[in-house]
Order: C-alpha cells, then sequence, then structure tokens
C-alpha cells in the first residue's frame, strides 16, 4: 500500500536543537538523515530523509553558524521546546493553477514567493511556495513548486513512509480544504497533532 499522500512533497519536522534531532533520528532508525542546506537569513538550516518516491522528510532548527535573524525563525521554531512535526508541503503540477483553484473553492493558500538554500556544496536551491494560508493549525499543507532545480528527494538515505495520521478538534472543517487542494490525509477528533511511522533498518519508528 502506498502510504503517502496525494502530492506529498515533505513532511517539516521543527526542532529547537537540530543536532540533538538529528542524532536521536539516526539513533531510532540506524539512518543519518543527510545534510540539507543552510537557509541565509532565516536563522534555520535542515538535514533530510527520504520517504519513498519523490516525499521527504525535512528536519529543520536553528543554525548556529548564523547570527539572530531579523525575523522570526520559520515554522514556530523560535518557540519549541521539543521537536514534533508541524506542517506538511505538497507540490502539484502547476502551483499558480492550484492556488487559483484553491480560491476557487473558498480557501486561501496566502501568497507565493520565492525561497532559497545554500547546499553544503555550495550550490543554491530556488524554489516557490506558499505560507499555508488561513489555517493555523499546519494541518492544511502549504504548496512549493521546484521548477528547474534539482527535487530535494534525489539521492537521500530511506526510511520508507508507512503511516502518516492526523487529528484536530473539528476534522470536518478541513477536509474540504484538503480536497481543493487536491490531496487528502486521515484525520480523527482530537488536539491538533500528528503520528508519522517509518520504516527502519531498526524496524518501524514513530515521530509526532
Amino acid at each position: 500500500m502506498n502510504a503517502l499522500p496525494a502530492l506529498l512533497d515533505h513532511l517539516v519536522l521543527a526542532t529547537p536543537d537540530l543536532a540533538a534531532t538529528v542524532a536521536d533520528f539516526t539513533r531510532r532508525t540506524g539512518v543519518a538523515p543527510a545534510p540539507g542546506g543552510v537557509h541565509v537569513g532565516r536563522g534555520t538550516r535542515n538535514h533530510l530523509v527520504s520517504l519513498g518516491g519523490t516525499g521527504y522528510l525535512e528536519i529543520i532548527g536553528p543554525d548556529p553558524e548564523q547570527s539572530e535573524p531579523d525575523e522570526p525563525r520559520p515554522f514556530g521554531v523560535d518557540e519549541l521546546t521539543a521537536p514534533r512535526i508541524v506542517t506538511w508541503a505538497i507540490r502539484p503540477p502547476d502551483l499558480d493553477a492550484a492556488v487559483a483553484a484553491a480560491r476557487a473553492h473558498g480557501h486561501d493558500t496566502g501568497p507565493v514567493r520565492p525561497m532559497s538554500r545554500r547546499r553544503p556544496d555550495g550550490a543554491l536551491l530556488r524554489w516557490r511556495l506558499t505560507d499555508g494560508g488561513s489555517d493555523p493549525s499546519g494541518l492544511v499543507p502549504f504548496l512549493i513548486d521546484w521548477g528547474d532545480t534539482p527535487h530535494p528527494s534525489a539521492d537521500l538515505p530511506v526510511t520508507a513512509l508507512v503511516e502518516l495520521t492526523a487529528s484536530a478538534p473539528d476534522p470536518s472543517a478541513l477536509r474540504p480544504l484538503l480536497s481543493a487542494l487536491g490531496t487528502a490525509l486521515p484525520l480523527t477528533a482530537g488536539p491538533v497533532g500528528w503520528s508519522c511511522t517509518v520504516d527502519s533498518p531498526r524496524g518501524p519508528v514513530s515521530f509526532g
């Protein structure tokens, strides 16, 4: 069974201590996430591991080699006291058309803006994304378009996604938004939260 949600690009596991979270992931799975790169001026850097196919897990946290950024770090990193999955991204075939279609169905994805990061080999990656729109839970994905940039999932170590579920106080309010974006996520009623299980050399491992 393919556990990847439709159009999944990546999950975002944010952490207040990147090195410690990467080490914990490596210890629990036996797979070391690959260094992704530095978000220059944003105060963060990341490590990546494939979830199978072209989906991947991004582990993102403060970059100790950068000075404090002028604005808060992305994904609420500055407020975290422990690592947790905070949101996810989908990659539609046409980002601008997907934004327009979502708005036609009543979901504002937020503006599209350019982003970049510097890989360890010095290459600069550029992409476009939305900011997630009006849903504050992180359960409705933001949209991403890598353009001509090689997709980050290429040549990553793999921990295949076995199961991805989430909970929300009112799942019925989120399902139409997910449908408007051409994707779906198994949702149950409860506090906002995630459960992600991956296969690994050390057996199934779950993160939230």
